[in-house]
Order: structure tokens, then sequence, then C-alpha cells
């Protein structure tokens, strides 16, 4: 998986002008790789980049580091998370669930959502809206399938007074 996607990060100068801080290709990193905006994937199949990422509400656009270097979790309890990932042919399960609203837009190829009772194929162009249920990702194509995913963080979900946290 040797993609590179281009990120373009604005702010100010010290006089509040708009500029551009961060205009930069970001590589996809697959299982056993590390590295600037990084995150490990814990599966064989999948590579990732973190875009970028914030901490706290409402975010702080003051900061004028990059924030795609900081080392985050899937999802962000107190923030959110832009990442990209790659999902190849035959990608290892991970069932999971996030304490995150996640916004997935597929941006090319197809991939199956298996849930506890039911599996949705997605396609190139299809969006996602994941609530904080268990899900898995698999593809069961021929091409690799890639995603682009806004983590927002968010309270567990609570089904009769009983909390279904983050797991796997």
């Amino acid at each position: 998986m040797t993609h590179q996607y281009r990120r373009v990060v604005t702010g100010h100068t010290a006089d509040g002008e708009s500029t551009v801080l961060f205009d930069s290709f970001l590589p996809l990193i697959e299982q056993d790789g590390s590295g600037a905006g990084a995150r490990q994937e814990d599966r064989a199949g999948a590579a990732s980049s973190v875009v970028w990422t914030t901490q706290g509400f409402p975010a702080n656009n003051d900061d004028p580091s990059d924030a795609g270097l900081r080392k985050v979790h899937t999802a962000e309890s107190d923030g959110t998370v832009l990442r990209i990932v790659q999902y190849a042919p035959g990608v290892t399960p991970r069932h999971h669930r996030t304490d995150s609203v996640d916004y997935g837009v597929i941006l090319s190829g197809s991939i199956e959502m298996e849930l506890d009772t039911e599996t949705v194929k997605l396609n190139t162009g299809d969006l996602l809206v994941q609530r904080g249920t268990v899900h898995n990702w698999m593809n069961n194509s021929t091409e690799p399938c890639l995603i682009a995913y806004i983590l927002i963080g968010a309270n567990s979900v609570m089904i009769n007074c009983i909390a279904l946290p983050a797991t796997g």
C-alpha cells in the first residue's frame, strides 16, 4: 500500500493574516509501520494516516503546531480525529466499538460493514454515520477500499441504563 495524500492545513501569521501552515504528503502506514501522522494499524491488511486531530470542545485554532503528529487512539473521547484508512482485500477482522460518532466517506472501492445482526455493502461515494455500534470491516472484493473518517468524541451508548463502552 503505497498511496500518499496531500494535506494542506491553514492557520495565521503573527499579524493575523491567513496562511498555509503545512503542505505535505502523508503516506498510508501499514501494520508494521510507524512515524509522523501515523497510527499503527492493529491488523494485517489495513493501513492508515492521521490527517489532523483536536482535543477539547470547542476546538482550539490558536496552536500552530502540527496536530496530525499527536499520538491518538482510534477515537478521542474529548476531541476529533480525521483519518484515511485503506483496507486490502481479505483484511484481518476486528470487531470493535468506539465512543464516538464516526462520519465515513467511501473514497474508492467497496467494503462490507458487519454489524451484530446484518451486513451492509458500501461503495465508492457512499456515506456512513457510525454511532457507537460494534462493527467490523470486511473487504471481499479484489481491490483495496479507501475510506476517510471523521471521528468525534461521544459518550458511551446507554441501553436500559447500562453503558456500552468502547471495545476491541
